[in-house]
């Protein structure tokens, strides 16, 4: 990875102001009209509007690219003021910024980068990450969507064919960056028993940048999830789509792998922190709850059996926050690019299913009643557990990690 990337391009003072400013808009500006969001299933076009004029589309793009070029410290710092609104108003921007936006900054080559990082940053193109399949979700081994030159000699077009599912902004996207099996793949699999063994380097898996207005790509109805409201996701289809030599990110076949798994590392220090923001916003409103409700003419509040409710929400919330941010750290110094993110995400996204729980137990009857924030908040981080790798697969890359790190020293 393009470690210069990681870096970040904006002073501590600097920060503050943006960091100030994206928690007024959050505050004043989303969570008044969550409701609105809901029922809309849609965010509203004003609210896009002003995140544009913000830079939140390119927070975490490269100044040189248009984009405001913060680090994942402070990257983290956003992504808890974030959490505290609807989730579907960081859906908007968050490819943009991470899993997709990440895989130009980081592996693009000069010419990808000029066409289409500033576009990114600006708002002006909604990226989508086209990794997960039926049959691949969270192990990218599993992919079958293949990519085959349509001619001999590296600058013959290529054909992708396949089939991904529950891609972020799908229906809005512009481009998708979108990951295939080549015919290396196939060559490989037929020298090797193993199919883990193939993609242990990422032999045979490459991304490629492919604009939505592609002929061949078809864009299915959008997904009708849990929660989550205005973050739309659909299953995304590409029938023999004929993309140039130049759409392969880095130029390389063997780029889409590392891209997938560098991309996706980072962007679970950034759950990890979308869900300390949720937990938050849970804990605030059950203190505020408890100290206005009433059982027989007390505040609810003063039972010591809603206290320790409170208690545990506060103590996972300041949990969460610590780790996020020393697993933000350790990502910018390159001390810690394996375990940290994936305890981090894991922790946290366990974290805030808990908190939430106790939100709505807190508030009893109430609780279970839509239009009441902690309702909402109790369906939406629901999947934060699954996408961009599940607990499991974080319990696997831990432990794999560990013993390798033992095994090594």
């Amino acid at each position: 990875m393009n470690t210069a990337a990681a870096t970040s391009q904006v002073s501590a003072e600097d920060f503050a102001d943006i960091l100030a400013a994206t928690r007024e808009f959050v505050r004043e500006k989303v969570v008044p009209r969550e409701q609105e969001i809901l029922d809309g299933d849609a965010i509203p076009d004003d609210i896009r509007a002003t995140a544009k004029d913000m830079g939140l589309f390119g927070y975490a793009i490269p100044q040189e690219w248009g984009g405001l070029g913060l680090d994942l410290t402070q990257d983290v710092e956003l992504a808890m003021e974030f959490g505290y609104t609807s989730l579907a108003l960081r859906s908007m921007f968050g490819t943009n910024n991470g899993i997709a936006g990440q895989v130009l900054v980081g592996f693009g080559t000069d010419e990808q980068k000029r066409t289409w990082l500033e576009k990114i940053a600006s708002g002006e193109v909604v990226a989508s990450f086209a990794l997960t399949e039926p049959g691949a979700g969270s192990d990218p081994a599993g992919l079958r969507t293949k990519a085959v030159r349509a001619g001999s000699g590296d600058d013959a077009d290529w054909v992708i064919t396949g089939e991904k599912r529950f891609i972020t902004n799908a229906p809005l996207a512009d481009l998708f960056v979108v990951f295939a099996r080549t015919e290396r793949r196939e060559r490989s699999e037929r020298a090797q028993s193993s199919e883990r063994m193939a993609d242990s380097d990422g032999t045979g898996i490459a991304v490629f940048l492919v604009p939505a207005g592609t002929s061949g790509i078809t864009i299915g109805a959008k997904d009708r999830k849990m929660g989550q409201e205005g973050a739309w996701t659909s299953d995304v289809h590409f029938d023999d789509v004929r993309v140039p030599a130049s759409a392969l990110v880095g130029g390389s076949e063997d780029v889409g792998y590392r891209a997938a798994m560098t991309s996706l590392a980072r962007g679970r220090v950034h759950i990890a922190a979308l869900s300390v923001g949720t937990a938050q916003r849970a804990l605030d409103e059950s203190v505020t709850w408890a100290a206005t409700a009433t059982q027989g003419g007390t505040a609810i509040g003063e039972f010591q059996l809603v206290q320790a409710m409170l208690a545990d929400q506060q103590a996972g919330v300041m949990a969460g926050r610590a780790m996020v941010r020393d697993a933000a750290r350790a990502w910018v110094d390159e001390t810690d690019r394996r375990i940290a993110p994936s305890a981090a995400k894991l922790f946290c996204t366990e974290m805030v299913g808990k908190v939430a729980d106790l939100a709505v137990q807190v508030h009893g009857g109430s609780g279970y009643m839509r239009d009441v924030p902690v309702e909402r908040i109790y369906r939406d981080v629901r999947l934060l557990r699954l996408y961009e790798g599940t607990s499991e697969i974080q319990r696997l890359i831990i432990g794999r990690n560990l013993v390798k790190r033992a095994q090594r020293g």
